[in-house]
């Protein structure tokens, strides 16, 4: 089964919290939608492997994606490689996603922008005719950046309005990692804090563009406008 968008992110609740929204959205407007976690999150303080995989498929559902996988590669040691290339390569041909979401290429996290790397190349090779793995050639037609995180004005910002509290709801489905637990440490936030900073994130993307909620999004080439008498957003 193709797809129309695939979100390809480094951790399960990454793109809960990036570009949730938009995969949201373009489910209900009837398009096929997929994530790729990289790996499982095994590396993280909180839960379990198999916790994170529960809960993944539950955001899953609430995002309303058509399919999500997990590559099962090494958290905390992504590592921009051949052969997590191929990886990646293999499910974008199996997946042929007309649309590619992917983390900032900029990020605090090392596996955040090193997925950015793998997948962004991997989308390439996966079109190369000679390369030896499974399926069709393919190259999606457009690479988009999830940039909430990063401190860089936005290409472009979609209005998530409508689709917000869904998005909220899939990323606290991460219960073993936003819950209150007894004896947590003040390091992590607990679901109030989480659900405060994710409204205000949006909130001050979705006043970008007159819109109460909002995702932004980066495009390394030039948008291509037909009629600038339809454009949205009012300048005055």
């Amino acid at each position: 089964m193709t797809v129309d968008v695939l979100a390809i992110a480094a951790h399960p609740d990454d793109v809960e919290q990036t570009c949730g929204g938009t995969l949201i959205g373009m489910a209900e407007k009837g398009y096929r939608t997929a994530v790729v976690d990289l790996t499982a999150g095994e590396m993280g303080t909180r839960g379990t492997p198999q916790q994170r995989a529960a809960e993944a498929q539950r955001a899953g559902e609430v995002m309303l994606l058509s399919e999500r996988h997990n590559l099962h590669l090494p958290d905390a040691r992504l590592e921009n490689t051949f052969e997590a290339r191929l990886q990646v390569a293999s499910k974008i041909r199996e997946l042929q996603p007309r649309v590619v979401l992917l983390p900032y290429w900029q990020a605090r996290h090392p596996d955040h922008y090193r997925c950015s790397e793998i997948a962004a190349e991997a989308c390439f090779l996966s079109g190369l005719k000679k390369l030896e793995i499974d399926g069709s050639p393919h190259r999606p037609a457009k690479i988009l950046y999830a940039s909430a995180y990063s401190d860089v004005r936005p290409s472009f910002v979609v209005d998530i309005s409508a689709q917000f509290e869904r998005r909220l709801e899939a990323l606290l489905s991460y219960r073993s990692q936003y819950q209150t637990q007894s004896g947590g440490s003040s390091v992590f936030p607990e679901q109030e804090a989480v659900a405060e900073r994710i409204r205000a994130a949006a909130r001050h993307f979705g006043m970008m563009i007159d819109a109460r909620y909002g995702e932004p999004f980066v495009m390394k080439e030039m948008m291509k406008v037909d009629d600038v008498a339809s454009l949205g957003v009012r300048s005055i």
